[in-house]
């Protein structure tokens, strides 16, 4: 099923003063626009007023005071949740939330925050602002949570502008003036973000993929990351993202993880992870000489990768080696044997090739490329050198052959697939890749706040999948994201199961006496599960 021509089903919005509905007029395309007055008996009556207009979604657009001095005038606050300021304290979630902040970053505005809007029946200042922000509110406005109530059930969205903070000085008429103006220029740069909003509501089906989210390697690979600071605290250095994953690093950081782009960055004798994607040899050689002490969180699977390489090396044998250059795994790998190796992304570098016709040669792969493409650069690699040797099974892991037959299966009857990644996960790009090349659109996004609704206009079927590295809870943001739009019905596509598992870095379960061991040194961890026998097999080269 594709993608339809629909009419977008029309919104309903509400403004509470004359200036507001003055700056968004013109704006926001058909919206039936009500402006309510201001506080909690207008906007009561105005509710009560429209309760029986025809719309798809119903939003809220105005100024509001900032809670903290974090925000300043002229940014953009979109409600997750409205509540009264006098009533019984219960938070009730918008629609909008991640979607709407995409709108608005599509209209070129990037301070935009979310979180609790709390309406209050009067103007809220000094400790009257310290106390509602003490309850967790972002901003406030007089109108929204009586608002609310004429939803009845529809996609519901609140954005408010700031228009003044705790310490805008109200009795400088200069510094109220600017606030104001900059949240007028705000205001109506914002509404369009409304409308297309709006016209993505409805029902609709939503596939997830399975497999998807963590493999046993990147779950490895951060619950190192996760026992090392609990075992030895800070300071913890990770050379380079542990995975390729935004939200995962983040995290860590918050919990103390300091990521460094080389070890020149780590200080003498510190501790020190080295990333799943693994390290060349003259990386161990630094940290050695650095005196580091490293953990090795290199997945077991790019570890074979490099075992091949040595070993080929070692046997005499030119190595081509298929891989996006500068990426960190086809780094590590090259770094294996760099006189030996050259690298080819694609078919027009395996032309491009002059390799030694008196010499053996041999081909590895990137583990995280799909496998669709490479059967074609290796076929085009046979075909100019029928004598080429490779891995008895492809290098190519489990996790993400897996998860790429899954999002193909999704993809043939979506209208859309939504693909959860870092723009530099290796393995999230080929998943939308593969999607687009089953004539599905895809999109790659970092979460829900990357959803533009202009992309679920006409689209009633959703693939959702996530990369290797990417957490479930982000599946679960925009599951709910598109649960905003209107009702959902969630299936699941399983294209197999996976119960593969990696043992920890013996730094992180040797007791404490066995500690002092030379550290750094490459470990190929044992493994479980079913899975367990397939990579032991891809590990052998022919």
């Amino acid at each position: 099923m594709r993608a339809r021509e629909e009419r977008p089903p029309g919104l309903l919005l509400f403004v509470p003063l004359v200036i507001e509905r003055a700056t968004v007029l013109g704006v926001t395309g058909d919206a039936v626009v009500r402006r309510t007055g201001m506080g909690p008996r207008q906007a009561r009556a105005a509710a009560h007023e429209a309760r029986d207009l025809a719309a798809g979604a119903v939003a809220v657009i105005g100024f509001c005071g900032a809670l903290t001095d974090d925000l300043r005038p002229g940014d953009v606050v979109v409600a997750d949740s409205v509540a009264a300021a006098d009533g019984d304290g219960r938070r009730r979630p918008t629609a909008a939330g991640g979607p709407l902040v995409a709108a608005l970053r599509a209209c070129g505005i990037e301070r935009v925050h979310t979180g609790h809007v709390v309406s209050s029946a009067h103007l809220a200042r000094g400790g009257a602002r310290a106390r509602l922000a003490a309850r967790g509110a972002v901003a406030v406005d007089m109108e929204s949570a009586w608002l609310e109530e004429t939803s009845n059930g529809r996609p519901f969205a609140v954005l408010r502008v700031v228009v003044d903070t705790p310490s805008t000085r109200l009795s400088r008429p200069g510094e109220a003036l600017r606030g104001l103006v900059e949240a007028k220029r705000a205001l109506r740069r914002a509404a369009p973000a409304l409308s297309s909003w709006a016209a993505a509501a409805g029902e609709r089906r939503v596939l997830l993929a399975s497999p998807r989210s963590f493999c046993a390697g990147a779950q490895r690979a951060i619950t190192t990351v996760e026992r090392a600071l609990e075992r030895f605290g800070e300071p913890l250095y990770v050379r380079r993202q542990i995975v390729h994953n935004v939200h995962v690093v983040r995290d860590l950081e918050r919990r103390g993880a300091r990521f460094v782009a080389s070890l020149d960055e780590v200080p003498h004798g510190s501790r020190c992870i080295f990333a799943a994607h693994g390290v060349a040899p003259s990386v161990r050689d630094e940290a050695a000489r650095r005196g580091l002490r490293v953990i090795d969180a290199t997945c077991p699977l790019v570890a074979k990768v490099h075992r091949e390489a040595r070993t080929l090396a070692a046997a005499g044998h030119r190595i081509v080696l298929i891989g996006h250059p500068g990426h960190d795994e086809v780094e590590g790998t090259l770094g294996e044997a760099p006189e030996a190796t050259v690298v080819v992304r694609d078919c027009a570098g395996v032309d491009a090739l002059q390799l030694p016709e008196d010499e053996p040669a041999a081909y590895l792969t990137q583990t995280t490329l799909a496998v669709d493409e490479i059967e074609g650069v290796v076929a085009r690699l046979r075909d100019r050198y029928p004598r080429l040797m490779g891995p008895r099974s492809a290098d190519i892991c489990y996790a993400t052959s897996n998860r790429q037959d899954a999002v193909r299966q999704i993809a043939r009857e979506a209208d859309l697939v939504l693909v959860i990644g870092s723009a530099n996960s290796s393995n999230s790009r080929r998943l939308a890749e593969i999607a687009a090349r089953e004539g599905c659109a895809a999109r790659l996004i970092d979460d829900d706040t990357w959803l533009d609704p202009a992309w679920l206009v006409g689209r009633r079927t959703v693939g959702v999948t996530a990369g290797a590295s990417a957490p479930e809870a982000l599946v679960d943001r925009v599951v709910g994201a598109l649960s905003g739009f209107g009702r959902i019905t969630v299936e699941e596509r399983c294209a197999g199961s996976e119960d593969m598992q990696f043992t920890l870095p013996r730094e992180l379960t040797c007791d404490l006496a066995g500690e002092e061991r030379r550290e750094g040194q490459p470990e190929a961890p044992p493994e479980t599960g079913s899975d367990a026998a397939r990579a032991r097999a891809a590990s052998e080269v022919v």
